[in-house]
């Protein structure tokens, strides 16, 4: 019983009626969350990446794959936000339709998907900033700015093992304080950060479209190395999973329910209007990148600095470097505020320590959720490569993605009176959809990912079962009310047994 103990949807939408976290998200903050989520390591790092390894130019079909599926899905964030508008994203929706198992094992999984996405971005961070200041004569200790299997160039000529990523684990710390301080400052911070981010990008768009060369496009699908992933049809798939990651964080919208003034209203709103926004953005900017530059020069850790550079207008280079370290900074604000909200909603369902459920009484921010959450990124991303980071935030998300499309459709049929005020169009095609163009991004992913997701999911289950069950309000609420009616039915036994 404790196993499939499920949240009321009345009860939830109670909760949210009466949260403790401070209202004062609108609908422009809440596109400008998703905005600032999306924005990222995606476009400014993995685009070069995933053009060179895999897709070439046809990496912009690549991106509407990823695209698709990541719409197909967020219609049905959408239906679902607006229905239970409490923090906790996808973790909140499973317990509500499908039992406590499933939502630990979602929240667990959104773990890889918040968390490590943060550590993903501040590594790519790292990577603009030691640029950046190399350009101003700068050098870090070489050693200090990479994790321990990432080869580093030394000053003095020769290649050494990286140490510690210094510079991505102190930016961490930073967004975690700005988190920790207030919802509101964070929210502000990150519309600012997102208008600088995408303006730059425009102006990269407009100023490279004029450098564009047909024959850098040319031929749109490079044919197969004879591996799978490497170029052709197997590679377009691959660069989809791999760019799958550059729409990560439009989901992060619903985290921020319990803080938005409208949730019913604004929720599906930002939720949709980021993802479509970011979609034009990425088309354009990969269609210049790769018309300026040949797609075999892209994997390096600044592929906008080196598609600005090719075109001569090398004073845009910096603006770019520093439009990217504001654009990463807004991301990881997003991707963190995400995960300590579903830590806090997991607390106060008992399947967390009450330390992650604590607000501050000035603040109103789970301080401590923030401070413990943001101290494991900071180590992660020191000590972990970006490529591993990456792939390893793909597959959890897209677990989670087919697991809340899979929620919409047992939701209709089990409990189809419930008041909806967005509803899901195409049911039950959308959703289907959604799994099918999710399940297959996760099957072009390395073998070696799937075997990290069930370790990780492994780990999970046994901290389920050897602390959240015991402690669970959910299941001991369950059980408590079924008391009364073991009781009746042996009374009744008793009684009967009396008259035989």
């Amino acid at each position: 019983m404790g196993l499939l103990s499920r949240k009321s949807v009345f009860d939830l939408q109670a909760e949210a009626g009466r949260g403790t976290l401070r209202r004062s998200l609108g609908p422009v903050n809440l596109t400008t969350l998703g905005i600032g989520s999306v924005i990222g390591t995606g476009i400014f790092v993995l685009t070069g990446t995933a053009a060179s390894q895999n897709a070439g130019p046809a990496l912009v079909v690549s991106m509407v794959i990823a695209a698709l599926a990541c719409a197909l899905a967020g219609l049905c964030y959408a239906e679902l936000a607006s229905m239970i508008p409490v923090a906790g994203s996808a973790y909140t929706y499973a317990y509500a339709t499908a039992g406590e198992i499933f939502a630990w094992i979602i929240g667990w999984d959104l773990m890889l998907e918040y968390a490590l996405s943060a550590s993903t971005v501040a590594v790519g961070w790292s990577g603009y900033f030691v640029s950046f200041l190399g350009d101003l004569g700068i050098r870090l200790p070489a050693r200090l700015t990479a994790a321990p299997e990432v080869m580093v160039a030394l000053p003095g000529g020769g290649t050494a093992h990286g140490v510690f990523n210094l510079p991505a684990a102190c930016i961490v710390l930073l967004v975690s304080a700005l988190l920790a301080i207030g919802i509101r400052e964070s929210a502000n911070t990150n519309t600012v950060l997102v208008v600088v981010k995408v303006a730059v990008l425009l102006v990269f768009v407009a100023a490279g479209a004029a450098y564009v060369r047909r024959e850098h496009l040319t031929p749109f699908i490079p044919p197969n190395t004879g591996d799978f992933g490497a170029f052709g049809w197997s590679g377009v798939m691959r660069g989809a999973a791999v760019m799958f990651f550059a729409y990560v964080g439009f989901d992060a919208v619903s985290t921020a329910a319990q803080e938005a003034k409208n949730p019913q209203r604004d929720l599906p709103f930002g939720i949709l209007a980021s993802l479509a926004i970011c979609t034009v953005i990425y088309i354009l900017v990969a269609t210049v990148l790769i018309g300026i530059v040949p797609y075999s020069r892209l994997n390096v850790p600044d592929p906008l600095a080196v598609g600005i550079d090719a075109t001569g207008l090398t004073w845009l280079s910096p603006v770019i470097k520093i439009s990217a370290l504001f654009g990463l900074f807004s991301t990881m604000l997003v991707t963190l505020l995400g995960q300590t909200r579903i830590f806090f909603t997991m607390s106060r369902d008992g399947l967390l320590p009450a330390a992650f459920g604590r607000v501050h009484p000035r603040w109103r921010t789970p301080h401590v959720s923030t401070a413990i959450t943001g101290s494991v990124v900071a180590v992660a991303a020191g000590l972990l490569p970006i490529s591993v980071l990456s792939q390893l935030v793909s597959i959890g998300t897209l677990l989670a993605f087919v697991l809340v499309s899979a929620g919409v459709v047992m939701l209709r049929r089990t409990r189809p009176e419930l008041e909806r005020p967005f509803r899901t169009p195409g049911m039950p095609w959308v959703p289907a959809l959604a799994i099918v163009a999710c399940v297959a991004q996760m099957a072009s992913l390395p073998a070696a990912t799937w075997a990290r997701l069930f370790i990780w999911l492994a780990m999970g289950m046994v901290v389920y079962f050897a602390y959240g069950r015991r402690r669970s309000r959910v299941a001991a609420q369950a059980a408590a009310d079924a008391e009364p009616a073991v009781k009746h039915v042996a009374r009744s036994e008793v009684r009967k047994c009396g008259s035989a």
